[in-house]
């Protein structure tokens, strides 16, 4: 496969300017209700919104701190969730709405139209209105299935994780077994998932890699990349119908499961990876890899203190960039994806997530028709910004030096990026393709 290049040490001096960029304003809580919503009721206008957008979390013994299935139950959080949806707080998903490209699958995002009629909703006094307006209740999925079973069917190959037990006290603890799947020709797969067994795991499993692990010529088990990464409100991947992940017989399974105690002993946690395979006879023309894109530098946060690290990676072949998935912990703020042309001398921003929050581990997967195209040699820069201060609502001590390391109170600088590795003919194609369908859409535009 052509390589990657790590562009840090030639092009370090050439972007010495920081990206300032702004935050996005939240509506004034004292306002007057939108005149556009004058007759907004819970049972016609409100409960249509929760079912997709808060009460797959926010429901009975589950993820959400409280449950927002009836008007009873959503009338006294009133006024906090017009706060949260005014700051896009929630739902939690924080792909900025402003900046770089919006076309994403799987959007958690409320509509403009959505956040004013909630917010009008609540200034009117949040009134119930009748009842019969209401819609059929909500039928949720078992939150321990495979997310994206309902699109691909039940996983073609499950690998599961030797048991574990974790004890209520401590601290982090990593848990790493290899296992063996038996493959005895190459896989090459369309999708991907990985889920915790019970509702215990769901809530101390902070993130959990499973890794290829190939035998090098001297016999030697060596870590050869990352198959998928897992963390905390991951669904899953499915990838483009033009590219697949390669899984090479004979090659085994590593696991990088990162357990973090909450208080109460669980026995045996099992942690499953989920294969989605293509026929052999239907392998797609092309590979993606998903890598942990690092960002250099050094990384030290003082006390009430701020940081910034970038880092910069190019290609010797045309890339096409599938997903884009920032990772920190509690400092972590806010991270962008840019493009650099050398040929042109120019700078694209291609995707900025603000408030981030690391409880929430978005893979944000672009839209088929959006997804950037990048030429050979263009470098791509990624770019982190860290508040060890006050100011940060989840920093749980900012007394304190923070540094790069692996526990949750440590900080860390990378992304997880999904590229597919095109050659020039793919390249041309997508990017004609593209254009005449953008061609076709003004068309259709301009005749209405």
């Amino acid at each position: 496969m052509p390589g990657c290049k790590n562009s840090m040490g030639v092009l370090a001096g050439a972007f010495i300017a920081v990206l300032v960029l702004p935050v996005p304003g939240v509506a004034d809580p004292g306002a007057d209700p939108d005149p556009t919503y004058n007759d907004v009721t819970f049972s016609r206008d409100i409960s249509p919104i929760l079912p997709e957008n808060c009460q797959n979390c926010h429901r009975p013994n589950y993820i959400g701190p409280m449950s927002l299935l009836t008007y009873e139950e959503v009338r006294p959080w009133a006024s906090v969730i017009k706060q949260r949806v005014e700051g896009r707080e929630m739902p939690p998903y924080h792909l900025d709405p402003y900046l770089g490209i919006q076309d994403v699958k799987n959007d958690w995002r409320l509509s403009e139209e959505q956040i004013a009629m909630i917010s009008a909703w609540v200034d009117l006094g949040a009134p119930e209105g009748d009842p019969a307006d209401l819609p059929p209740p909500a039928e949720f999925p078992d939150p321990l299935e495979w997310r994206i079973a309902d699109q691909l069917g039940p996983p073609d190959i499950v690998i599961r994780s030797e048991p574990f037990t974790l004890h209520p006290g401590g601290g982090d603890v990593w848990w790493q077994p290899v296992v063996d799947p038996g493959f005895t020709e190459d896989l090459w797969i369309k999708g991907l998932a990985v889920r915790p067994t019970t509702l215990e795991g769901a809530q101390i499993v902070h993130h959990a890699n499973p890794y290829i692990v190939v035998q090098n010529e001297e016999g030697q088990w060596e870590r050869q990349s990352v198959i998928t990464e897992y963390a905390m409100g991951k669904m899953g991947e499915i990838l483009p119908l033009d590219a697949a992940r390669k899984f090479p017989a004979g090659a085994k399974i590593g696991w990088d499961i990162h357990y973090y105690p909450m208080g109460e002993t669980v026995v045996n946690d099992v942690v499953e990876l989920g294969i989605w395979l293509h026929e052999p006879e239907n392998r797609p023309d092309y590979e993606q890899t998903l890598r942990l894109y690092p960002l250099d530098g050094d990384l030290v946060i003082p006390p009430h203190g701020t940081a910034m690290t970038q880092g910069y990676h190019s290609y010797d072949h045309p890339i096409r960039i599938d997903s884009f998935q920032p990772h920190g912990h509690t400092r972590l703020r806010a991270k962008s994806m840019e493009v650099f042309y050398p040929e042109t001398g120019q700078r694209e921003l291609l995707a900025m997530v603000t408030d981030f929050d690391a409880r929430w581990h978005h893979s944000y997967i672009f839209d088929d028709d959006s997804a950037p195209l990048i030429p050979a040699n263009a470098v791509v820069i990624y770019t982190a910004w860290y508040d060890n201060t006050a100011d940060n609502p989840v920093n749980p001590d900012p007394d304190v030096w923070v540094y790069r390391g692996q526990r949750t109170t440590d900080e860390m600088s990378h992304a997880w990026v999904s590229v597919t590795h095109l050659d020039q003919e793919g390249y041309d194609r997508l990017v004609k393709e593209r254009e005449a369908k953008k061609k076709a859409q003004a068309g259709a535009a301009a005749e209405q």
